[in-house]
């Protein structure tokens, strides 16, 4: 009965990684850009975790100037402050983010399909 209790497989935990990561040690803080699917072609582009000390209807108005689309800065209960944009701005969001210096390209999730 020895002989088979050692040949089991110990019980794998795929999200043991994920797990650890947040875990605090050398937690790096992403900014998340989502798109989320509207009716039809209409889609909408979701920017969090920007610093809380950073104003969000600057970066929103120059991000409205920039890109010709339109956009607001929606107040969640669980995410905070998450800055929502009128179509898919992914990439247009990320490199602008990474050219005004708020964010590091490392630091940086793309989301979405």
């Amino acid at each position: 009965m020895s002989e088979l209790d050692s040949q089991v497989p110990t019980a794998f935990d795929p999200f043991a990684d994920a797990n650890a990561e947040d875990s605090g040690a050398g937690k790096k803080e992403y900014v998340h850009i989502r798109v989320q699917q509207r009716n039809g072609r209409k889609s909408l582009t979701t920017v969090k975790g920007l610093k809380k000390e950073y104003s969000y209807s600057k970066i929103l108005k120059d991000l409205k100037k920039e890109f010709c689309c339109n956009g607001t800065v929606v107040q969640d209960s669980e995410l905070g402050q998450v800055i929502q944009l009128q179509g898919d701005q992914r990439k247009n969001v990320s490199t602008f983010l990474v050219q005004a210096g708020l964010v590091k390209k490392d630091n940086i999730k793309i989301h979405g399909f």
